[in-house]
């Protein structure tokens, strides 16, 4: 075993992660690789965004196929298992594992970094093959097709994170050139390679038929249905981790809709919605929601995404925070891409980033789920930059508190400042650009309330349940009118019943204890004022 040849490291990774509590069995992926062996289409790059289970396949993999250790152990209780390939592939196949986000200590350049690979990699070779008076000083690729040439062994490569090289401060535009050379020497048109499992967050840049990389098929969420199933969890399986959480949990506090309001929201190109994996299972095991995926990595800053070109795409956050999606070009986003101009690029890096999500049916953008909306308010708040959607996010503290106050006045002149702004999104011309209107005015509001819209409540759908994080506090209904008065709105949320929404099941406690406030806005689209009423329901 060595520290890249046959390499203990995926099996014991694996293992640790196979007999966790909030474990979901995907093995059946491995069973989607064997056709792929010693085939001439055998160098598969799965992208997918951080932080959704991708060194975890990768360990998975390097653990099946690899001889550092028995892993039947493992996986005679998966779904592999029961695929006729199981035994013919278990642990029989020289496996090399590479995790290109390692660096050297202290390392500061290029060739320091990618020496630790090619050297590591020698060394294991010549203590594998001590009969081949192998020269450790050679390059990788002669020595291993010299192995070939000798034993005739050939070599399944397991690749985790083979763009972690592309964000290091360390790494120069020439060294991202002579990365890429680095891979091609090392697996294009090569004997000895009997499969490439290879996986990161970006796409492998294509720059014509000629390019280093141009023999990996690529798979990516938003595009690609197949290997779709293998990476977030599903309903059902998130439904099975709830169900563990609830019988091993002394005292739960999490509900299954938690769940789907902060983590899922995903799409695939296989027509599925799933769930941020590491978030559902770090919320299970700390019983606590909170924002798990945003809070680590190099890349998860919005700003730095939409920086060059923030007039453009300042309408399309508006809309996109209160809940629409936005239509885009999706366009492939190379790995040497450093500067984004178009709306067109900026929303395509952000859906391999997993900071939007891409359904192919519309072919538009979203933001998916709150988790990420969170990061979306923090940029509204905080960034001048974004002009009058920055400047009336700043007026939704205020907002806030003119409407659990009954300050209509302030309502009323807040509402007039937003109706005054010059953006489009602002005309009023259709209920989507209102329904941005109020999620601007109200952004604050979700630090303390679940906010939704078109809710169904009591006898119909009202226009936004402002629904309290504290049981104690108030709740709101929100109801929006074009051409007619405020008080028309409130007799609606009556009349509907919308207040329903906040009662519990017949003997049941109320679900919230604090005042349930109806809120009726109006616009008058001659005089193009508006009008607010709040009364306690």
């Amino acid at each position: 075993m060595g520290a890249f040849l046959n390499s203990i490291v995926p099996f014991e990774a694996y293992k640790t992660v196979a007999a966790g509590r909030y474990f979901v069995d995907k093995s059946a992926l491995i069973a989607e690789l064997w056709p792929g062996l010693e085939a001439e289409e055998r160098f598969y790059c799965i992208t997918r965004p951080r932080r959704f289970g991708k060194s975890v396949m990768a360990n998975m993999v390097g653990a099946f196929f690899g001889k550092a250790a028995d892993a039947d152990r493992i996986f005679r209780n998966l779904e592999v298992s029961g695929y006729s390939g199981y035994q013919a592939h278990l642990n029989k196949h020289n496996v090399i594992y590479i995790d290109f986000s390692e660096v050297p200590r202290d390392c500061g350049t290029y060739l320091s970094y990618i020496s630790r690979f090619q050297n590591g990699i020698n060394e294991d070779l010549a203590e594998a093959y001590p009969d081949l008076d192998i020269d450790i000083s050679g390059s990788t690729w002669d020595i291993l097709s010299d192995v070939f040439r000798k034993t005739g062994d050939k070599f399944l490569f397991v690749i985790d994170e083979w763009d972690a090289a592309f964000h290091m401060s360390f790494v120069k535009e020439e060294d991202k050139k002579a990365y890429l050379l680095f891979l091609k020497s090392l697996l294009k048109g090569k004997v000895y390679v009997e499969f490439v499992y290879m996986t990161g967050v970006l796409p492998i840049a294509k720059y014509s038929s000629g390019s280093e990389l141009n023999m990996f098929l690529e798979y990516d969420m938003a595009t690609k249905v197949k290997f779709s199933e293998f990476f977030g969890f599903n309903n059902d399986e998130v439904d099975k981790l709830f169900a563990i959480y609830c019988n091993n949990t002394r005292i739960p506090r999490i509900a299954r809709e938690d769940l789907s309001v902060w983590y899922d929201g995903y799409h695939t190109a296989g027509g599925e919605r799933i769930y941020n994996p590491r978030s559902v299972v770090c919320a299970l095991t700390d019983n606590q929601i909170s924002n798990y995926w945003t809070s680590s990595g190099p890349y998860d800053e919005i700003f730095y995404y939409v920086r060059n070109n923030m007039e453009d795409v300042r309408d399309d956050i508006a809309l996109m925070v209160s809940g629409e999606s936005v239509e885009i070009k999706l366009e492939g986003y190379a790995a040497t891409t450093t500067e984004l101009y178009t709306k067109n690029q900026i929303y395509s890096a952000m859906v391999v980033y997993g900071l939007l999500t891409y359904e192919g049916e519309t072919g538009a953008v979203s933001i998916p789920n709150r988790e990420l909306m969170a990061k979306f308010n923090d940029l509204l708040l905080s960034n001048e930059g974004l002009g009058y959607v920055h400047r009336l996010a700043q007026e939704s503290t205020r907002m806030l508190k003119a409407t659990l106050n009954g300050d209509t006045h302030t309502m009323t002149e807040i509402l007039e400042y937003v109706h005054d702004t010059e953006s489009p999104v602002f005309s009023y011309n259709s209920e989507i650009e209102l329904s941005a209107v109020v999620n601007l005015v109200y952004l604050a509001a979700r630090d303390k309330y679940r906010i939704e819209r078109e809710d169904k409540a009591g006898k119909g759908f009202v226009d936004f349940i402002f629904y309290p994080e504290k049981k104690a506090a108030d709740a709101m209904i929100l109801e929006l009118k074009t051409d007619h008065t405020p008080d028309e709105a409130i007799q609606q949320i009556k009349d509907k019943q919308y207040v329903l929404r906040f009662k519990g099941k017949l003997g049941e406690k109320p679900r919230y204890t604090g005042r349930i406030l109806g809120v009726g806005i109006s616009y008058d689209s001659k005089t193009k004022k508006h009008d607010c009423k709040i009364e306690i329901l």
